[in-house]
């Protein structure tokens, strides 16, 4: 019994990749291989506007400047 399924498994494992050899794919005619479904990249349409931006930016940059007057008075000489 244990011959048999080893010789079955065996079998299964050869078709499978001689079933894989054989299979068509876009590659063999030239041109890019095509994304596999979701997984594109979304066009500009389809992507939400930004909101805000700019002021989070001006805050950010607010928090930036008060950190380097920080850290100006402790760093002498670096």
């Amino acid at each position: 019994m244990r011959k048999v399924m080893m010789a079955t498994t065996l079998l299964m494992v050869m078709a499978g990749s001689a079933i894989a050899q054989t299979g068509t794919s876009s590659a063999s005619k030239g041109g890019p291989w095509p994304a596999p479904t979701g997984h594109r990249q979304p066009r500009l349409d389809q992507v939400p506007p930004e909101r805000d931006s700019s002021s989070s930016t001006e805050a950010m940059k607010r928090e930036d400047a008060q950190l380097d007057r920080k850290l100006k008075s402790i760093c002498r000489g670096c």
